[in-house]
Parts: C-alpha cells; sequence; structure tokens
C-alpha cells in the first residue's frame, strides 16, 4: 500500500472480511503483537461481527506468546518474537487455543526503536492459518518491511492482515 490507510479505510477492509465470512460461515481468531489487538478491535466496529470473530489473543510479550498460543520458547530463543516460525506458531496456536476457521498472526517492530540491520524498523511478519480437516492446519506467511512511525505501520501491518485474510477466503 502506497500510503497509510485512514480510519475510514480500514472500516471498509473490516467489513470486506465480515462479508466473505459470514455467508462461508467461517469463524476468525486473531494472535496479534505489534498491532496491539487493533485487528480485533477493527472487526468488532462491525455489527453482527459474533457471526465470524472467535476471539482475539494480544501477546505482545513472548511470554503471552508462550503461555496463550503455546509458541515454542526454543522457537523464541532462536528466530525472535519478530520471525516467520513465530508467526507460524502464533497462528497455528490461535486455531488449536480457539474453535476459530481461520488464524491470522502479525509480529512486528513498528519503532521507533528496535530495529537492527537484520531486522530492520518497519519489519512486519504476518502468518495466516486454516483449519484442515477439523484439526491441522494449513499455514501461509510472509514478511513486509513498512516506512513510516509507529501508527504508520501499525496501520498498514493491519491492512496486510486482513487482505491476507481475504486471499485465503478467495479474493
Amino acid at each position: 500500500m502506497s500510503r497509510v490507510p485512514t480510519d475510514e479505510m480500514l472500516l471498509a477492509l473490516a467489513h470486506r472480511v465480515s462479508e466473505r465470512l459470514e455467508p462461508q460461515s467461517l469463524s476468525l481468531a486473531t494472535a496479534e503483537s505489534c498491532t496491539g489487538g487493533w485487528i480485533a478491535k477493527l472487526l468488532t466496529d462491525v455489527p453482527g461481527c459474533s457471526a465470524w470473530f472467535e476471539r482475539g489473543f494480544v501477546t505482545y510479550s513472548n511470554e503471552a506468546k508462550q503461555e496463550l498460543l503455546a509458541v515454542p520458547a526454543a522457537v523464541l530463543d532462536e528466530d525472535g518474537a519478530v520471525s516467520e516460525p513465530t508467526v507460524r506458531a502464533m497462528a497455528e496456536g490461535a486455531l488449536r487455543h480457539s474453535r476459530a476457521d481461520l488464524a491470522l498472526s502479525v509480529s512486528g517492530i513498528a519503532g521507533p526503536g528496535g530495529g537492527r540491520p537484520d531486522k530492520p524498523l518497519g519489519l512486519v511478519w504476518f502468518g495466516w492459518a486454516q483449519r484442515v480437516a477439523g484439526e491441522a492446519a494449513q499455514v501461509s506467511s510472509e514478511h513486509q518491511v513498512y516506512n513510516g512511525n509507529r501508527d504508520d505501520v501499525r496501520r498498514q501491518a493491519v491492512v496486510r492482515a486482513l487482505e491476507g485474510i481475504l486471499e485465503l477466503t478467495g479474493e
């Protein structure tokens, strides 16, 4: 996305998610770190969201990621919180610890500090998982590096996380 999304753009995207999930009888869980629950808040701003929004996990600390989502300590120790293995484990954990059909996860470095050469400021990892045959999860992941201040990075991350759900469900 070339420009930072406005509140109106974010809400319109949340409505698109609703319009996709509800007719398919799909439910969603979120596992958020750098977005701090913003995705869950946005989704629950949509009237009727209780038909498809199952729950949200805000797991900002590594301990929360381990306790609530069962992210292995070894993954966090070896790869760090902002990494592909972590967001994949977060998405899988959100499915395991919910009744949702789909899950998304987000972990990143929104700033203003915390970046380093191998993990620059604005780096955000995303995970998306889908329950298959009632149990196992199919998981996909990607990363983006966003420009802007903390709010800009987080807004762009919210958009990409929700776009991933639309892609996963057929858009």
